[in-house]
């Protein structure tokens, strides 16, 4: 009998892990998604920052700054928040590209 319990604690144990592993992986697949995402948004601020930096005949040193610093972001990398700060910073350069170009 005693290898009767030894089948019900590993039994247990297997379900348990299916149960966290069903629960777990759609977070992980939406917090990966939501990461991708950002970053693609990440790229595509930068991207249309560069083109107003470049139909500008102005020159802004705020712009310019606050370009670099999400350039500088998306080459260290990291999670959502750090694409959405780079975000943030390549939309202000291209705002104030736009003001200065006078669209």
């Amino acid at each position: 009998m005693p290898s009767s319990w030894l089948i019900w604690v590993v039994a247990g144990v297997v379900i348990l892990a299916a149960g966290f592993t069903v629960a777990l992986m759609p977070r992980l697949r939406v917090r990966a998604s939501d990461r991708e995402v950002a970053w693609s948004t990440a790229r595509a601020a930068i991207e249309s920052a560069a083109v107003s930096r470049d139909a500008c005949a102005d020159r802004q040193a705020a712009a310019e700054e606050a370009l670099a610093r999400a350039e500088a972001i998306v080459a260290n990398g990291g999670g959502a928040r750090a694409a959405r700060t780079a975000t943030e910073h390549a939309e202000r350069a291209d705002r104030l590209w736009r003001v200065t170009a006078g669209e």
